[in-house]
Parts: structure tokens; sequence; C-alpha cells
């Protein structure tokens, strides 16, 4: 008897047990010839080893205060911590003794300043002692730690090596003391969520539940009357309207979070907030966590989200302004927003396969957070807009540089988020070339090996190696776009009406080793048009195949790509390998152009520009700014 998504906890499978082959390969490659080392190389030019070395003096304030009262410095055990993470994952893939031995000496550095009572913070030991736990609201301290225990977690289980897991959970246990109702302890959280969903990883891989029970207090506290944040500035001495945003849904705290109804504020903090919150809910069983989050979904993903997957149109915020105001040249759309966009959306599946979390995971993660990082792995975008005049490039580095760390440990880890189990059930969320081993509760091992070119192909083919049969279900999720997919077992197609679960192709049955389950995913191409309350679309058209976004570049088609329309039709297009770009498949298609060379002396007149017949080619968007720098669209004209 099927249990029903609600009942079932479905949980991701660590890192180091999926390889990866493929088009993901080639991008975990890249990290680690170039990004890992990278990373650490800049965190150290930026001062970041200096900052935790108890053996140097105390560097004091490097980067300058800002207006919020505070410094990115505050933040820079977080880029530490995510650099760890990458590099924990490169190592894995691909042994690196001297990185390992630069990551261990790091580890060492904050095992010596780590406080006797398990506290952990370069800035709060090192430069500002006396403002420990005075100002949650805005000083990141939860935060860092968050990432400091995903970096310990990673490492763990890449190496075998506990002294920073160990670390990490005596500063848990310490703030399990701090932080409760209880006489003396602080009845707050985190102003930047990520602790929550750190938490969680913690547990998992100790088994213990009480850093579940910290996480969901967090969750559990947001928003609540009287509120946290305001008694904390009166306490402080601080001014209880005056500060960064003016309003407490810049951190989703303005209501406690089962009654938050609309997405705002701050895009990245929300993406943390929604993963710990999804995370909790799986593994409490929490309905009410569950209604909220779906109403949250709802809200994001059809008011409030681009084509991309990219998310917070608004630099001022980085974050949410009004529905349907999704401007493309002036998107912020940040890196890390859409990488927090796909661990919400995996860990909505944590209670079931459910595609339209899974279909926006994998918009998100090829169009939304993939941009972010070059093919090389040298250099980054941290903001992510839909159509450039030419003035916008990838960079080395970033005075607050969340992004390059984020979307390497993404891509590093990105095989724990193609592949689930539960009790006797695999998911399989996302597709590439991949050998997953993965242990079921039933006690099943099952080796599954998958074979495809996707997403430039739409063929998926998995094979199971198992010591002796065992039964299980294998659910495949079948994407709203592939109209057509078919499916086979060992030859013989099934009836996908028959199977389908929530938008998954559900096989419940017998396996033995060597069956083969053969998925076709039809990859047209596909027209996309905007809501019309989108103005900034209005009379554009966008170009997608499989789960991948197209657009076009000076580089393939000169200037003036506004000058492009796309007829109402679309024509068969033509598919070319592109061997400069990881062998992306780019698509040519006949088009007509307006004339811009003959229009003449004045800015406007009566008649509109003239039209010829062209060929454009459409590249993958995740690719755009890796070759020769030029303009860029993704919403070209649509004929009318």
């Amino acid at each position: 008897m099927t249990k029903s998504s609600n009942d079932r906890q479905f949980r991701p499978v660590a890192v180091p047990d999926v390889d990866l082959g493929g088009f993901w390969g080639k991008w975990q490659d890249a990290v680690c010839n170039s990004t890992a080392e990278t990373l650490l190389d800049r965190c150290v030019e930026a001062g970041m080893l200096k900052a935790i070395d108890v053996n140097q003096p105390s560097p004091g304030v490097v980067i300058p205060i800002q207006p919020w009262g505070g410094t990115t410095q505050m933040f820079w055990d977080s880029d530490l911590g995510k650099s760890i993470e990458t590099i924990a994952y490169s190592l894995y893939r691909r042994p690196n003794p001297k990185l390992e031995a630069r990551a261990d000496e790091i580890i060492d550095m904050y095992e010596r300043m780590q406080d006797k009572d398990g506290y952990l913070n370069a800035w709060f030991q090192r430069v500002e002692p006396s403002r420990r736990w005075t100002n949650l609201r805005d000083h990141h301290e939860l935060y860092c730690a968050g990432h400091l225990m995903e970096a310990a977690v990673a490492y763990y289980q890449a190496t075998g090596k506990r002294k920073l897991l160990d670390i990490m959970c005596r500063y848990a246990d310490y703030m399990i003391k701090v932080f409760g109702h209880g006489e003396g302890q602080i009845p707050g959280y985190c102003g930047h969520e990520e602790i929550e969903l750190a938490l969680v990883k913690l547990a998992r891989v100790t088994g213990e539940k009480k850093y579940l029970d910290l996480s969901k207090f967090f969750i559990d506290e947001r928003g609540t009357e009287p509120h946290f944040f305001t008694a904390e500035a009166v306490r402080d001495g601080r001014s209880v309207s005056d500060y960064h945003q003016k309003t407490y849904e810049y951190g989703q705290a303005h209501q406690p979070v089962r009654e938050q109804k609309k997405v705002v504020g701050h895009a990245v903090r929300a993406m943390y907030l929604y993963s710990g919150m999804a995370d909790i809910a799986t593994e409490y069983r929490d309905d009410s966590l569950t209604a909220a989050l779906e109403t949250l979904w709802d809200d994001l993903t059809t008011k409030q989200m681009y084509i991309t997957g990219g998310i917070g149109p608004a630099a001022s915020n980085e974050g949410f302004t009004d529905y349907y105001d999704l401007p493309n040249d002036t998107a912020y759309a940040e890196t890390c927003a859409s990488v927090g966009l796909v661990f919400w959306a995996s860990r909505m599946l944590g209670r079931g396969p459910d595609r339209r979390y899974a279909d926006i995971m994998e918009q998100a993660l090829y169009n939304g957070a993939l941009p972010g990082l070059s093919t090389d792995g040298k250099t980054f975008f941290y903001d992510n807009p839909l159509e450039s005049a030419g003035k916008h490039h990838r960079w080395k580095w970033h005075h607050c540089p969340c992004c390059p760390p984020n979307i390497a440990r993404l891509v590093t880890s990105i095989g724990s988020y193609m592949y689930a189990v539960a009790d006797d059930e695999i998911a399989v969320h996302l597709y590439g070339e991949s050998t997953a081993r993965l242990k079921l509760a039933n006690g099943a091992e099952v080796e599954l090996e998958q074979t495809t070119s996707y997403p430039w192909d739409g063929a998926v083919a998995f094979t199971t190696r198992l010591k002796k049969p065992a039964a299980f279900a294998l659910s495949l999720r079948i994407p709203d776009w592939a109209e057509g997919a078919t499916l086979s077992v060992n030859g013989s197609m099934l009836d996908l009406s028959d199977h389908i679960r929530d938008g998954y192709a559900r096989i419940d049955r017998q396996w033995a080793d060597g069956d083969r389950v053969a998925l076709h995913l039809p990859l047209s191409l596909r027209p996309q048009y905007a809501n019309p309350k989108v103005r900034q679309d209005a009379g554009r058209v966008a170009l997608m195949r499989g789960p991948l976004v197209y657009c076009v570049e000076t580089t393939d088609n000169g200037e003036d790509l506004n000058a492009i329309v796309l007829p109402r039709t679309l024509p068969a297009a033509e598919t070319v390998v592109l061997k400069d770009l990881n062998d992306a498949v780019a698509l040519d298609l006949k088009v007509e152009r307006e004339e811009t060379s003959n229009w003449g002396a004045p800015l406007y007149r009566q008649a509109p520009a003239e039209r010829r017949v062209a060929t454009a080619r459409f590249v993958p968007y995740h690719l755009w700014d890796n070759r020769a720098p030029g303009e860029m669209l993704v919403w070209v004209q649509a004929d009318k």
C-alpha cells in the first residue's frame, strides 16, 4: 500500500555516495581544477586567515563599517566555512593533499580560537568581544556558525576527519544552553537565517535529536510577540525604529512563520529559512509547517520568479519588491538566492516526490544558480540580469564574496540533490551521468547507474546493481515539459498513466541485478510567454529546451539584439555543438531582423523599421559571458 506523501520521510544521499560524470562531472572538474583553490587563495588575500589566527594580533576593522552598522568582515567565518565545504566535496572527487593540508590548518586555527565554553566567531572573539550576542538582528553570529557546521559535516563525510565536526558540536551544545526560555537564556534567533538548516545536517550526521530541537526552537520563535528584535534593541540601547531596511520583513521576522503568506524581504534569507522549515517539517512530520511552505511556494513561483529561477529583482534590499515586478536589465537575481531556491525545493521533497518542487529545483539550478560560475571555474556572477547592453561581466572577487563558494559547494555536492531515499523507495529528482550507492531503511543496498547525456539529450537509462534481489519502489521525475515521455523496464514499455504519482513515475517491484530502466524525455523547443502583468516582458518571448533557458549574445549574432524578431510559429531549429562552451547544444533558428543600419538620422519616425530574414543563434543562458564580451538577451521580440 502506497503511503501518502506527508507520511514519508525522504532524506538526501550523502555526497560521497554519488559519482558524477557527463555534464555535472565537467563542472565538478572545473571546481576541482580551479575554484576550490581559488576560493582559498582569495580568502587569504582578503585577510581572513589573519582574522582567525590567535598567534597574530587582531586585525581590527579591515573592511569599512557599512550603513547598517556592521561590516562584511563579520561574515568571514561563513566564507571560510563555505570554502572548506567546497574543498571537502572536491577532495572526494579528486584527492589533493596540498589543498587538504591547507584546510586542516584552518581547522586547527579554529580549534585554537574556540573558547572553553564552545563559542566560536572571529569577529566577536578578536575584534568586538564585548558585543557577543548583543545584536542578533544584524550581526550574523548564528549565520556564521551555520556555515561552519555545514563545512564540518561535509569535511567529515568526505575525509573521515572529525576535528571540525567536534568543534561545531561543542559550539552547538553551548548554543543549547544559551538559547531558550529558561532563566538567563536568550529567546531569540538570527537576523540572517542559515543556522536552522545547518543544525538539521548536524543532527542527521551525529544522530543527536537535540540539534533538531534547537533548529525547531529558532523556527518556532521567529516573528512571535513580544518581538525579540525590538526587546533586544531596547536592551542594547539601540533605536527601535532606525535600522537597516526599517522593516522586519527584511529577515522574514514580521510574523510567526506559520502565518506568513507572502514571500518578502531579503531573498537569500528567505530561502534559507524556508529550507530549514522544510527540513523540520520532514523530521517532525509537521503539517502546519508544510502547509505554510506550500502557500509561500505558490506565492514565489507564480508571482515573483524569473523564468531562469532567479529571484529577488531589487538591489536595494537584495530581495523582493511587488508582484510581477521582474525587470530584465536591472535584475538582481543574486546567485546565492537561486542556490537557496535549490536548497528549499530539494527539502520540499522530503515528505515525498512531487514534480512541482523538483521541476523548479532543476530550473533554478541550471538557469539561476549555475550562471554564477564560469566554465573554467575562475570567475563569478553575483547578480544575474536577463538582458545586458554589454557592460555586465564576471568578476574575480567581491567585497561580500558569498556567491563564489555558494555555487561551488552546490556544484560539487549536486549528487545529493539528484537522489533521495525513504524506507522502501528511491527517488530520482535530477538526471545526469552518475553512479549512486544507496541504502534503504529496509536493509536493501542498491547501486544505481545512470547513463545519459542530459540535458543535451533526453535519453536516460538506469541499471541496478544488487547482491541479491530486493523489493522497493523507484520513482523517476517526469518533467511537466516532457510531453510524450516514454518508460520501459527490461525492454517492456510501461503505460506512464498507470504509474504517475505527483509527477513521478513510480515503479514498485522486485528488482534484480542488471535490471534496466529506459526513460525518454523529448527535448522539444518551446516558446515561453510571461503573464501579461509582467510589463517588462510584454510583446516578448523566451526559448527553452528541456530544462534550459536560451539567450542570444553578440558573439554569435552581432549587435542590436533587440532587433531580432521570433516568428509566432517556431521554425525547426538546427542544433549545433559548441566545443568552446563545454560541448553545449546551441540552436540556430530562422528569424526576422529589424534593419538598424538604414534608419537614418531621426530618433523617431512614422514608419517602423524594415525587416529581413536572418538566422539567430541561441545558446544556453547559464553559459553567457564565457566568450567575447557583448550584449545578451533572453526575452526577444515576438512577432504579432
